[in-house]
């Protein structure tokens, strides 16, 4: 397999319309975390059951899982319980997200995994000297978490979430900012994203985006037109090679 460009962007590089600062070889490298380096759907999915069901409901068809994850815990509660006709008001809707949060945390990696080639391209990419960060809009303390079970946490100079600075996706300044922690230069990266929200943060902060299509997105990743669309992490290091002119 090898990447795509997007066709609406142009060829991969900073001559087409979603132009860019020139990039070095060692550009930082900045990834999403659900949809994008893991399946999460499944945990984040039975949490939504495990509430539904304390509160009388019936738990949701793991088949609508992708339907209703991507968008926040917040708004996943919402979904779930709309499915019944009901709603929430401001109160209940905070005292389950809290609950939310609280379930998640004990279960955060029961059936969650990095997807195929993650190890790989991470690997790779540092060998080539590429700083490696996330940044997503799961609270940090759960990113973390996550990505300790899943044997990865020790590889990313950076990691930040929703909480982690006053600003998160699609405000470009979460994404900067994590440049900046993980000692990279704003100017000189890369965002890596499976949704609407990544690529709107990278087209804010100037940067070009590189997109998975197997994750959480309300759209198709080619109507979104990033710069590059991977349909595995074992093209990730030659569409980054591509973008930096390598």
């Amino acid at each position: 397999m090898s990447a795509i460009p997007s066709s609406a962007a142009g060829p991969s590089s900073a001559t087409g319309p979603h132009a860019f600062p020139a990039l070095s070889s060692r550009a930082t490298i900045v990834f999403d975390l659900d949809g994008t380096l893991a399946e999460t759907a499944p945990d984040i999915f039975a949490v939504l059951n495990l509430i539904l069901q304390r509160e009388g409901l019936e738990a949701v068809p793991a088949t609508r899982a992708r339907d209703l994850v991507g968008a926040g815990a917040r708004v996943l509660i919402e979904r779930g319980f709309a499915l019944y006709g009901r709603t929430l008001d401001a109160a209940k809707l905070d005292a389950l997200f809290a609950l939310f949060l609280e379930l998640y945390a004990d279960r955060i990696a029961d059936e969650s995994t990095l997807f195929p080639g993650v190890v790989g391209a991470l690997d790779t990419l540092a060998r080539r000297g590429h700083r490696l960060a996330v940044c997503t809009n799961k609270p940090e303390r759960h990113a973390r978490l996550l990505l300790e079970a899943l044997g990865v946490d020790g590889r990313f100079g950076a990691i930040s979430g929703r909480d982690t600075f006053a600003h998160f996706k699609p405000d470009p300044r979460h994404l900067t900012l994590t440049i900046e922690a993980a000692g990279g230069d704003p100017a000189d990266a890369i965002m890596v994203g499976d949704s609407r929200t990544d690529v709107l943060t990278a087209r804010a902060a100037k940067l070009p985006v590189i997109c998975v299509p197997f994750g959480y997105t309300d759209v198709p990743v080619e109507e979104l037109s990033p710069d590059i669309i991977i349909p595995h992490f074992d093209d990730l290091a030659d569409a980054v090679a591509r973008l930096v002119g390598a």
